[in-house]
C-alpha cells in the first residue's frame, strides 16, 4: 500500500516546500503605540509564510524588555519562529548566560550570535565574551547542558557574513577566516551585511567555498526605496547604495514613482543572487512591511528551487 493511502494525513498538513529561505528583519518597538504598529506589521509579513522574523537587540541588551516583548508577541500570538539578535559585546558571560537561558525558556529555538558594534575607545572588561564565536560556543555549552528540556533538539545558530570587508577588519581573507572559526564553533547558517552589487555576494560564496565553508549563506536585502534610508544605512555601515540608484530616487517625480524604481532594483538585485545559488532571501524591513510585499509581489520565488548552496557554486 502507498505512503500516500497509509498516511494521508502527511500529504495535507506537510506539503513539500520548493521555494528559498525567505525571512524578515524587525527592530524591537520604542514605545507602546509604535509596539500596536509593529504587530500590524508583522501580521502582514507572517501572511507571506517567512520561515522565521529576525528580532534586533542594542550593544549591551539596554532594549531587553522591549526584545523579549516582541519576541513573546512572535511566539504567543502568531505561526512565526523568531530569531533573536544576541550580541557579547559588553557583556560578561554570567549575563549573557542568564539572557539565553531566558530565550530558551520562552520557547525561542533560533539565536543570531553577533559581537555587536564596539563603542569607539572601549576596553575589555573581566569575563567579557569579546566575539562572536566565544558566544556561539557559550550557546552550544547551554544547549548541551539542556539537552533533555530541548526533547534533544538543537537551538539554530545565525551569524553575520561580511560580504564587503568589515570596517575593522584589515583584508576579506581575514573576513572568511573569521567566518570560518564561527561554523567550526557551531554556526549553521550566516546572514550576509547589506550589499548592492550581485557581483559583491558571488564573491562571498567563492571565498567561502575555497574555505570549505558548508552552511548557507543568506544574502541580506534592504528594498531600496528610501533614498534617505539608503544614506543612513552607509554611514552605519560603511555600505554606499549605487551614486545612479540614488540619483534615479532623488530625481523621481513622486512617491510612488520612487517606490517603483528602488522596487525594480530590489528585485532585479534578488532575481541575480538566486540565480547564483542564494539558498533564500532576508529582507531588512525596517519595521515597514509595504516595501517588503512590494518587492515579494514582484518575484516568483516558486521558479527558484532550493539548490543546496555547496552544489551551486
Amino acid at each position: 500500500m502507498s505512503a500516500t493511502t497509509t498516511l494521508p494525513e502527511l500529504e495535507r498538513t506537510a506539503p513539500v516546500r520548493h521555494r528559498p529561505a525567505l525571512s524578515y528583519e524587525l527592530f524591537p518597538a520604542r514605545s507602546d503605540v509604535s509596539f500596536e504598529r509593529l504587530q500590524e506589521t508583522i501580521a502582514h509579513l507572517e501572511a507571506t509564510g517567512p520561515d522565521y522574523v529576525s528580532v534586533t537587540s542594542r550593544a549591551r541588551h539596554g532594549n531587553l524588555a522591549r526584545v523579549i516583548e516582541v519576541t513573546e508577541h512572535v511566539l504567543a500570538e502568531t505561526s512565526l519562529r523568531p530569531l533573536v539578535h544576541l550580541t557579547s559585546i559588553g557583556s560578561t558571560r554570567a549575563q549573557l548566560t542568564t539572557i539565553i537561558h531566558a530565550l530558551l525558556d520562552r520557547g525561542v529555538r533560533g539565536i543570531l550570535a553577533l559581537r555587536g558594534d564596539q563603542p569607539e575607545g572601549h576596553r575589555l572588561e573581566d569575563d567579557e565574551v569579546p566575539f562572536a564565536r566565544p558566544l556561539i560556543e557559550l550557546i552550544r555549552d547551554i544547549e548541551r547542558e539542556r539537552t533533555a528540556t530541548l526533547a534533544g533538539g538543537r537551538v539554530s545558530i545565525g551569524v553575520a557574513a561580511y560580504p564587503l570587508r568589515h570596517p575593522e577588519s584589515p583584508t576579506t581573507s581575514h573576513d572568511t577566516e573569521v567566518l570560518v572559526a564561527k561554523e567550526k564553533a557551531g554556526a549553521d547558517f550566516a546572514i550576509t551585511q547589506v550589499f548592492f552589487e550581485p557581483s559583491v555576494y558571488c564573491g562571498l560564496l567563492a571565498r567561502a567555498e575555497e574555505a570549505g565553508i558548508r552552511m548557507p549563506i543568506v544574502p541580506g536585502l534592504v528594498p531600496a526605496t528610501n533614498p534617505r534610508r539608503l544614506e543612513r544605512l552607509a554611514a552605519i555601515s560603511g555600505v554606499e547604495a549605487p551614486r545612479e540608484l540614488l540619483h534615479q530616487l532623488e530625481i523621481a517625480s513622486d512617491e510612488v514613482e520612487r517606490r517603483r524604481i528602488g522596487v525594480r532594483f530590489t528585485v532585479d538585485l534578488a532575481r541575480r543572487v538566486l540565480d547564483a545559488g542564494a539558498p533564500g532571501l532576508h529582507l531588512y524591513t525596517f519595521n515597514s512591511h509595504a516595501d517588503a510585499l512590494d518587492v515579494l509581489d514582484h518575484l516568483d520565488l516558486d521558479r527558484w528551487s532550493a539548490t543546496p548552496q555547496g552544489d551551486a557554486r
